[in-house]
């Protein structure tokens, strides 16, 4: 469960990172595969063996023709043996976790989900006080203090 947590954050922290490097993405992850694969001697052709992918696809993706997704990505760090980190990040360690806002718990969430409710009830009140005249408003008010007060 912790592992797959921690590979959660890990993702989140991955994407958001291709999201700032979107401009020069292409060529990013491409010279790092590339320069990856040729540190462990390995051929395009022996990555195609690993991951199933064609080798003209991994020379599009390290030529920085196309942009790998997600799961190719993985694919790709498992072929060379890495983590998923290490096609993005120099070093041993992974970068260092961004602070991430508090979760909620589940009451927090059920209470929010009330809220919610209640907000709708009160803004379809809202949207239909506006379609009726002042002395059926009044009465209407007179009415829910009267049954308020039971």
């Amino acid at each position: 469960m912790l592992l797959l947590v921690c590979n959660q954050i890990l993702i989140k922290i991955l994407v958001d990172h291709l999201i700032t490097l979107c401009k020069n993405l292409t060529m990013i992850i491409g010279t790092r595969l590339k320069k990856l694969r040729e540190e462990r001697n390995l051929s395009q052709g022996d990555i195609k063996k690993r991951t199933g992918l064609l080798r003209c696809y991994i020379s599009r993706v390290e030529n920085g023709h196309t942009v790998p997704s997600l799961e190719t990505l993985e694919r790709l760090a498992a072929s060379l043996e890495l983590p998923l980190y290490h096609l993005f990040f120099e070093g041993d360690e992974p970068p260092a976790l961004p602070n991430l806002s508090k979760r909620q718990t589940t009451e927090e969430l059920v209470l929010d989900a009330e809220q919610e409710k209640e907000l709708r009830f009160y803004e379809k009140v809202k949207r239909l006080l506006t379609r009726i005249d002042e002395k059926d408003r009044q009465l209407l008010l007179y009415m829910a203090q009267k049954l308020a007060s039971r």
